[in-house]
């Protein structure tokens, strides 16, 4: 027996003391960058032995409690090891660097490691072509095309290198990972990991079906669970949510109508081709904070600074943060006028842009709202009138002021520089009908140069009834309050045992139904319109998991009525994380590095572990409150078993939803683990979430107090993970 505890201690002891390491090794990255933290931490032989007799006291003390007996549970322990095994033949035999191409060079064997180490190929390398590829009618990349040639004794192969297609040869894998910027260059990334891979593929295949044996073998913890746990059926109201606003003076602009039409004219923005309404959109949020102002549209805002320069000059429209840059501007209020930037000394922010603290936020972003507004009011940003390059096939995008290119025909470059003073001349006269016609042949015009390259126009009335059919800020903050309120009154009556009021219980759980049903569509309105699914940034994947925790509630929500406040709860908090990206949460082409499909699959398991292990904390937070007012014993155990039925496909799905981003991350980069911060947080979570898992023997996870309140602080690491990590530690994941 005490043979036993020695063997346990020693493995849950390694991995308490590799979590805490692993935190502060995110840290010293970010103070001394990634290669010091992959040598003297992450791959430290002091790392690799704490891993090691981890690994091994772990199994020897399966072996002595006998869980082979327990096939799912002991392969599930196995395939962890396996994949532990092929990250060790990976950092011992792999080799990894970058190799640089030119076109015209003479063929090379040498490539090169991160710390300067060379490396020697079997053969000879060297570039043949160089190529991009584009969004239709945009110059927007989607993808990079490296043509290569390898020389091996007399054969010679030919081959192509792009975002996510990898070139092996001989074992030696290549992926595009730069390009120089005359075209004439491409970098290289190389991997020489025959091994390693292979065995760290074999650990994940064995893991995902040892996650699926489990959940068919008998006599487990979760099993004992289920068995406790009663259904109870429920369903069910109605919420309808309109916004007015109240009429001001309104400085001149277009009637709606003719502002409308205005909004439907394509426009090459944001890499993308668009309807003006979305850039409209995205203006009138990033600068005053509101999609309306003073009862004027955002096609109205726009037109308004454009067409009337003279008279939104003096409109207080643009929203300033922070007393510094409020103190610089002269202002008193939060909202500056655009000539409140510039005084008798000049641009007035230029002293704090170049003072110590010239990249505060604040600062720069009040430098970039007047920049913007610059853009517009000279018509730069416009880039509205399309020409087709018949060698590429591509189109070319103009503003008003542009210069022509030597191909483009006289007539054409005089309708585009002259049409935009016609529409003018009519506005001054109030022709309001002269300048619909304008502005329809400024359509034509598109339509006719753009032909098949432009998107359609149901996807362009797709996305202006997108961009108008928003009610996610009002939303967030109904489900936030909804929420508190029926948590307290669930609570209440979980506690004295009373029985909820069907009106109650039916009215929120209908309420609940139709934001799925409002979500979903926004949703699937996104996808359509962007072509992806949308998970490509912080604002899309809040977004997915408010849909994902609907579908989990709505699935819980017959063993555990608690979970439905807690559903508002969380909704409420992602829709209003998403809202405070909404200055800029445009629908954008995809980086081709995350045109993978794995993406997809890899963000969409992981926000649906996040949202189960949201709903654990909340649960935990209510099994703590009940415990420390000691009202009831059984009902904190009630929700303590509850937690536990979500924690194991939490894990499972946090696991896969690893080794899937693992994947993706080899095809895409050459390496499956880099240790990015986003990557070791992640596993951190994972290992503090799978302790409880252990509490056969750890016997502290079944006293209900320890496990609700170490939920609660679990909760962290994804906190971390998530938010932290992009704002504080960065790496390669920031962007998500």
């Amino acid at each position: 027996m005490r043979y036993n505890n020695l063997l346990k201690y020693l493995s849950f002891g390694c991995v308490c003391l590799i979590i805490p390491v692993m935190a502060v090794a995110t840290v010293l990255e970010k103070i001394y960058g990634t290669e010091f933290a992959r040598e003297h931490i992450y791959t430290s032989l002091t790392m690799i032995i704490l891993w090691g007799v981890a690994s091994m006291s772990a199994v020897w003390y399966l072996l002595r409690m006998k869980l082979y007996r327990k096939i799912a549970t002991f392969s599930l322990h196995l395939s962890l090891i396996v994949i532990l095994i092929g990250a060790l033949i990976t950092h011992l035999s792999g080799k990894q660097g970058k190799i640089h191409l030119r076109i015209g060079d003479e063929p090379t064997k040498e490539f090169f490691a991160t710390d300067g180490n060379s490396f020697q190929l079997p053969f000879e390398l060297s570039l043949e072509k160089f190529n991009f590829e584009y969004y239709p009618g945009t110059f927007s990349p989607s993808d990079f095309i490296s043509e290569i040639l390898i020389k091996d004794g007399d054969a010679e192969i030919s081959g192509s290198v792009s975002m996510n297609k990898i070139f092996s040869y001989r074992n030696y894998r290549f992926y595009q990972s730069g390009y120089e910027d005359d075209s004439r260059g491409s970098f290289l990334s190389v991997s020489f990991d025959p091994y390693g891979i292979a065995v760290a593929y074999t650990g994940y295949i064995w893991l995902l079906l040892s996650i699926s044996l489990f959940f068919f073998q008998k006599k487990t913890i979760l099993r004992n669970i289920l068995k406790q746990l009663r259904s109870k059926p429920g369903l069910a109201i109605l919420f309808i949510f309109l916004g007015s606003l109240s009429s001001f003076a309104s400085p001149s602009s277009f009637p709606k109508e003719v502002a409308e039409e205005f909004g439907t004219l394509y426009i090459y923005y944001n890499g993308r081709i668009a309807p003006i309404n979305t850039f409209a959109h995205d203006f009138a949020i990033k600068i005053y904070g509101k999609e309306n102002y003073q009862g004027l549209s955002s096609e109205q805002i726009i037109a308004g600074w454009f067409f009337f320069y003279d008279e939104w000059k003096n409109e207080p429209f643009i929203k300033i943060k922070g007393e510094k840059v409020k103190d610089a501007l002269g202002l008193e209020e939060s909202y500056a006028r655009l000539t409140d930037f510039v005084g008798p000394e000049g641009f007035k922010l230029d002293k704090l842009l170049k003072g110590s603290d010239f990249e505060s936020k604040d600062i720069l972003t009040a430098n970039e709202k007047f920049n913007l507004i610059s853009t517009l009011v000279t018509g730069s940003v416009l880039q509205i009138y399309p020409f087709k390059d018949n060698e590429t096939g591509s189109l070319k995008w103009f503003a008003v002021k542009d210069k022509p290119t030597e191909e483009m025909p006289f007539d054409q470059w005089l309708f585009i520089r002259s049409s935009m003073d016609l529409v003018a001349e009519k506005i001054a006269l109030k022709d309001w009908n002269s300048v619909s016609q304008l502005l329809r042949k400024i359509k034509k015009y598109q339509m006719e140069e753009g032909t098949e390259l432009l998107p359609s126009q149901n996807k362009i009335k797709t996305e202006i009834y997108f961009n108008r059919f928003n009610y996610d800020k009002p939303l967030a903050m109904i489900f936030l309050t909804l929420g508190l309120v029926l948590f307290l009154i669930f609570l209440s009556c979980f506690i004295s045992g009373k029985y909820l009021s069907k009106r109650i219980l039916y009215g929120s759980l209908i309420i609940l139904i139709l934001l799925f049903i409002y979500l979903s569509f926004r949703l699937g309105i996104r996808w359509f319109i962007s072509g992806h699914l949308p998970l490509s940034n912080g604002f899309e994947t809040m977004q997915f998991m408010a849909w994902v925790t609907l579908i989990a509630v709505l699935f819980i929500f017959p063993y555990f009525r608690l979970s439905l406040p807690f559903g508002y709860l969380i909704c409420g908090f992602t829709l209003l994380v998403a809202m405070m990206g909404e200055s800029s949460p445009q629908i954008t082409n995809l980086m081709p590095v995350l045109q993978s499909p794995l993406l997809s699959i890899h963000v969409m398991v992981i926000m649906l572990a996040y949202t189960l292990l949201f709903l654990i904390m909340l649960n935990s937070f209510t099994g703590l409150l009940i415990g420390l007012s000691n009202r009831s014993i059984e009902k904190t155990v009630f929700l303590q078993n509850i937690s536990h039925l979500m924690l194991y496909p939490a894990v499972f799905l946090l696991v896969i939803g690893i080794f899937i981003g693992a994947v993706w991350a080899n095809v895409s980069w050459g390496r499956y683990w880099g240790w990015d911060p986003k990557e070791v947080w992640a596993l951190i979570t994972f290992l503090i979430y799978a302790l409880p898992l252990h509490s056969t023997s750890l016997s502290r996870f079944r006293k209900p107090f320890f496990f609700h309140s170490y939920m609660i602080f679990a909760f962290l690491s994804v906190v971390i993970t998530y938010f932290g990590v992009n704002f504080f530690l960065g790496g390669m994941h920031s962007y998500a």
